[in-house]
């Protein structure tokens, strides 16, 4: 992979890193403590704030866990690994690379 290639790599990692900080922030106010609100419908309504905030913080969750993958990316990009599959050893596929940046194996190995 050339530099060219990695420079391509490194700009869609970090769009996609500030993609993930800008829904960190929409999802803020959906993680907050459940007020008890006696003039809503009631229990119904606290019910489904709760799941609501459960359905936040696990989204969040997610987030979290992309975000640490396309960092441990980018240090394999630092490292000189970024782009060859953690078990074989072989050239992941720029295809591949294009729809995960983050991969760490080849579709081979993968599935496999």
């Amino acid at each position: 992979m050339n530099g060219d290639e990695h420079a391509r790599f490194r700009v869609l990692i970090g769009n996609r890193l500030a993609e993930l900080e800008a829904e960190d922030r929409l999802g803020e106010a959906g993680q907050a403590t459940v007020e008890l609100d006696q003039q809503a419908v009631g229990r119904l309504s606290r019910q489904g704030a709760l799941q609501n905030q459960a359905m936040a913080r696990a989204t969040q969750a997610r987030r979290q866990s992309e975000r640490k993958r396309l960092e441990a990316a980018l240090r394999r990009m630092d490292e000189g690994e970024f782009g060859y599959c953690e078990a074989c050893g072989d050239q992941i596929a720029p295809g591949r690379l294009a729809l995960d940046p983050a991969a760490t194996r080849c579709v081979d190995c993968a599935n496999g």
